[in-house]
This record gives structure tokens, sequence and C-alpha cells, in this order.
């Protein structure tokens, strides 16, 4: 890519860098032991997409959102997902009003800044996708008008990965609407002993004010980081690297479908902001290398035989990866 006027300075580039950090530092005070949890999801959230969470129940997603929302100084929702939630209890609906009689618009929880939506394959299909709009379009139609939500909107959504009585698997447009999946981990011994040493000194998870969590952004700052880390300059060799990584998969003997055009996207996004935080006015390729396996581990099928011997997706990623060569260089 040429060189261009409103291309990111290294000054902006280290701005960025001691913004993304106070928030990354601030978050990790209440969620121990999850640095990758915390910096993939603040990624996401500058690129501007949102995040699906796989872990087992008790391991501190919900608790994730809300330091979050405190942090970046945003509002904050919560849907629990269940077998009997209907549409309209995510997006809203009109109501009639028998005073003024005419029918009156009363807004759904996901009208708010960061929605977490816990076990969210335990609802069906139908009210899945009404998330979708939300998700992809940034706006919410219900009986024929569109309403836009707040900005940033950023959907946080867990699912538990070891049961399935009860629940429903995700539509695969839905999967693509999320910019990464992250896995959530039990947290080390030694994670865990200082986790219950802060509840032994009071910590008390449902009062973040009082543990003295500060507010070190605002949803405006928040927004103009995004627009700053598009501006990060991205070499057609990266472009092309970004290309193959993401073609590889439709190509690769364990897949039965490969990931879409949006995961190439994802990757650019992502790497951008990644580069970013890190000091950087430029992507290099170990940004794409950090970046592959949440983004790409829900954008492909394997074939059935490929799981029957136990291949995982960040096998058949880590084999991409290793396989393509870097730009200017050989194989990584």
């Amino acid at each position: 890519m040429e060189d261009r006027s409103d291309a990111l300075t290294e000054a902006e580039a280290a701005d960025f860098e001691t913004s993304f950090s106070e928030m990354e530092t601030e978050a990790r005070r209440v969620v121990l032991g999850q640095r990758h949890v915390v910096r993939s999801t603040l990624i996401a959230m500058l690129a501007g997409g949102h995040v699906l969470l796989e872990g087992p129940p008790g391991i501190g997603k919900t608790l994730l959102a809300r330091t979050l929302s405190h942090v970046l100084g945003v509002d904050f929702r919560r849907i629990q997902f269940t077998p009997d939630l209907m549409p309209s209890d995510v997006t809203g609906g009109n109501v009639f009003n028998p005073k003024e009689d005419e029918f009156v618009f009363h807004p759904g929880p996901v009208f708010t800044q960061i929605l977490l939506a816990d076990e969210i394959n335990r609802a069906p299909a139908k009210t899945q996708a009404a998330l979708l709009e939300a998700m992809g379009d940034f706006q919410v139609s219900v009986d024929g008008t569109t309403r836009k939500l707040p900005a940033p909107f950023f959907v946080l959504a867990t699912q538990n990965p070891i049961e399935s009585e009860g629940t429903y698997p995700l539509p695969e447009a839905q999967l693509d609407r999320f910019l990464m999946k992250v896995v959530v981990d039990h947290p080390t011994e030694e994670v865990e002993t200082t986790l219950l040493e802060h509840y032994m000194s009071g910590f008390d998870p449902s009062d973040l004010e009082g543990v003295g969590l500060s507010r070190v952004a605002t949803a405006e700052e928040i927004l103009t980081m995004r627009s700053i880390a598009r501006r990060v300059r991205v070499d057609p060799g990266i472009l092309t690297y970004i290309a193959k990584v993401v073609g590889r998969t439709r190509a690769h003997s364990a897949v039965d479908l490969g990931a879409s055009p949006r995961a190439s996207i994802a990757l650019l996004l992502c790497a951008q902001v990644t580069a970013a935080a890190d000091g950087r006015n430029y992507v290099v390729p170990d940004d794409i290398k950090e970046l592959a396996a949440p983004i790409l581990r829900h954008r492909f099928l394997l074939q059935p035989d490929a799981e029957l011997e136990g291949t995982r997706h960040d096998d058949v990623v880590a084999s991409i990866l290793a396989d393509v060569p870097v730009p200017g260089g050989e194989k990584a």
C-alpha cells in the first residue's frame, strides 16, 4: 500500500499503545490470569466486531463483560438465553398505550453498548437470528421500522462447550458474525490462589466501584481509537499473506467448508488494531499469526473423518501457518 497523507504516525501509534495498555491493565486487575482473553476482546472491540467466548461456567466470562463496560465507560446489559426466550425479548417491541391510543416502542436489552449474550446456544434459532441484524448492521428492525443501536455496540456471547442437552448449535451465518471465538480455560493453581486471597480480603464482583476499578476511556474515545487503527499501514505483501492463509482453509485436506472472505477482512482489521496496540504504525506477519486461531477456528467445517481422528480446528490453523511462506521470507 502506497504512502498516504492520513497514514498513522509513530507518535499516534505510541498514544494508541498507551491507551490500550491502560484499558488492558485496569481490566486485568479484576479478570485474573486471562491476559489473552482480555487482550483479544479489546482488539475485537476496537476493530468493530464481536466475540464468542467458549468455556465452562464459573470462570469469569460475565465478570469480564461487566469489567470492560466499567473500564471503558459504556452501558452494559445482559441477556440470559433460554429455550423459551422470544425475539422480542432481545429486540423489544411495540406495546399499545391506551392513553395515547397508539403503539409505543419499548426497546429491548439489545439497545446498549456492551451486550452479554449469556449461553447464547440455549435459545432456538429464531431468537438467535434476532441478533443477526444487530451484530451485522448495528440496527434493529421491528414492525417495519429500523432503529440504530448505540455506538459503540459490542456483543460478548458465551457458550458452554461441554453441555449439549437443551442447546441449539449456532448457525454458520451467526458464527461468521463473530469476529473472534476465544477459548477460556480454567485458571492455574497460582491464579486461583490469588483469586481466593482477593475474596478473603473482601472482593465483591458485584461492586466494581468498591474495588477501586477506574474508568480509563469513554464511548467517544473508543470510536476515535477505531478510526485511528484503520490508518495503520498494511503492505501489499501482508494483504497477500492474509489471502493465502484464509484461502488454504478452503483447500486443506481436513476441511469440508473453508472460511469466507469475511475472515480475511477480520484478520486485516484486527491486525491493524494489534499493530497499534503494540505501538507500531504498520502490520507485520506476527500480527496475523497471533490472530489466526481466534479469527479462523469457528469459520470452517472439518471433514467428518478428520474429526473422528481427533483433528482440531486449531491444529488446522497451525498447519496452515507453518505451510504458508511469510512475506519476504521462507515458511513460518
